[in-house]
């Protein structure tokens, strides 16, 4: 096994050497960060589930048994932190809310530029339209790369489901997306 391998260092970390979490922090901050903020599109939050996630992490690290790979524990563990915060949030009487504002398109439609960028702008929106299941199982595996395997071992589900649900999830987000163009009308 490489020595410089997630699995490699957790088990460092595992064993007491804690500076070697900082190495993994710097590989996997940033796509903990966008699967937090794609799941909650809240800056401060998901820089404070980032932080969790590792506290987390360092609080269970003689959990860590090597089985499987690293990427797939710790989002185990980011999907649980984010579970969790929501639960509470929504415990404490705060509603989920989403930046609504974010559809804000110049008049002007002009440019091969311009237009792909109204198209993910509308794609994001209607990513955040979807079902948080939906959305989750989207952001694991487009956004952050992981393989439907994986995905099912996060979300305790089998491969199979998974292929089911990014099925449908796909389809919806295309509904969805579409209905944002013409109600926006950006055809």
């Amino acid at each position: 096994m490489n020595s410089n391998s997630d699995k490699a260092l957790m088990l460092k970390v595992k064993k007491g050497e804690l500076d070697k979490l900082g190495l993994l922090f710097e590989r996997y901050h940033r796509g903990l960060y966008r699967y937090f903020y794609r799941m909650c599109r809240d800056k401060n939050t998901s820089e404070d589930l980032v932080q969790s996630v590792f506290e987390r992490l360092l609080k269970y690290r003689q959990s860590y048994t090597g089985d499987g790979k690293f990427s797939t524990w710790l989002f185990s563990i980011a999907r649980n932190q984010f579970n969790d915060h929501h639960r509470r949030f929504r415990r404490n009487g705060n509603p989920v809310q989403f930046d609504e504002d974010r559809l804000d398109m110049p008049e002007e439609k002009t440019g091969p530029v311009h237009q792909a960028k109204e198209k993910k702008e509308i794609l994001e929106e209607a990513l955040y339209a979807l079902p948080e299941d939906y959305r989750e199982v989207i952001i694991l595996s487009r956004y952050e790369g992981l393989r439907y395997n994986e995905i099912a071992e996060i979300l305790e589900s089998t491969e199979g489901a998974i292929k089911v649900k990014m099925f449908r999830a796909m389809k919806e987000l295309k509904d969805i997306a579409l209905s944002f163009e013409k109600e926006y009308n950006y055809e």
